[in-house]
């Protein structure tokens, strides 16, 4: 039987922390970001990462990893994702994976690893143009493949497999994940999660989001960590070519845009089972799938666990 392996994941601000945090105290459980920014040292604000408060609740591990002159790539997360598993379960307790980066918690819960650079960017171009197909023209190009329950995801897996495992410029492993995934997307209603996207902004503000763009702004604009958004949108600012106010608002904007494209990446690419944190039914309903996937009896009185 597989190792089990609980993946939150959801929109920016949607309150993946919180629930992650939850889930472990209520399962024994520990969590690996799964966020591609969240490695920084020293970008605490801007990336949402876990407070130390919240990392006593719940031991955190992907935090902290990389100086910000470090690359850090899907590729490098699958291994690292792969190695803190290991290490979780290896000291009985359940690795719960936490984090909105798509393409990274696909990467390994696919079981493939991207290599270099050119490898990820010819993938990822194929997979743009496959979703570009309806779904008759990707069952007719899949009407030889032996699919089991066949569907958009799978279809396009299936063709990528095809395609990149045969090459030797942009190689992609067909290997079978040595663990059970349960993949929990959490939602809200849209109004309502662009309310709180521009709150918790603000809420940046007061702690020093500014004093870290600087920092970037300073040493390294032109790294990887610097491209994140909630950083980048500063620069202008930082030049002395537009308002504060105006950057502030270009952070809340391009939030808002990523937080609509992590839905429909979840909801197009992955086989996520979504809860409303809004649904007077949450936490309830999600911790029940969850004991249903552990295999875990609930409680008989389940306040306890809340």
């Amino acid at each position: 039987m597989k190792a089990k392996v609980l993946v939150v994941a959801g929109p920016t601000a949607v309150g993946k922390t919180a629930f992650g945090i939850q889930l472990a105290q209520q399962f024994s459980g520990e969590i690996i970001s799964g966020d591609s920014q969240q490695v920084y040292r020293g970008l605490d604000i801007g990336t949402a990462k876990a407070t130390a408060e919240e990392q006593r609740e719940a031991r955190h591990h992907l935090l902290d990893t990389r100086d910000l002159n470090e690359p850090f790539s899907a590729s490098d997360f699958v291994k690292a994702a792969d190695t803190a598993i290991t290490d979780i379960l290896g000291r009985g307790k359940l690795p719960i994976i936490v984090g909105g980066t798509g393409m990274y918690l696909q990467a390994l819960m696919e079981g493939y690893h991207l290599g270099g650079k050119e490898d990820r960017e010819a993938v990822l171009a194929y997979r743009a143009q496959l979703s570009n197909l309806t779904d008759a023209q990707l069952t007719d190009l899949t009407k030889d493949f032996e699919i089991r329950e066949p569907n958009r995801r799978r279809q396009i897996r299936a063709l990528e497999i095809a395609k990149f495992q045969k090459s030797d410029a942009a190689p992609l492993s067909n290997l079978t994940s040595p663990y059970d995934y349960f993949l929990i997307g959490l939602t809200m209603p849209r109004e309502a999660l662009y309310t709180r996207i521009n709150a918790r902004v603000d809420a940046m503000m007061t702690q020093g989001l500014l004093e870290e763009a600087r920092l970037l702004y300073a040493n390294y604009r032109t790294n990887q960590a610097a491209k994140a958004i909630g950083y980048k949108e500063f620069f202008p600012y930082l030049a002395g070519e537009i308002s504060l106010e105006t950057a502030i608002d270009t952070v809340k904007q391009h939030s808002r845009h990523y937080a609509k494209r992590q839905l429909t990446w979840f909801r197009n690419r992955m086989a996520t089972e979504f809860f409303d944190v809004t649904s007077p039914d949450f936490p309830e309903n999600a911790l029940e799938k969850v004991r249903n996937f552990l295999q875990i009896e609930a409680p008989d009185n389940p306040q306890k666990m809340l």
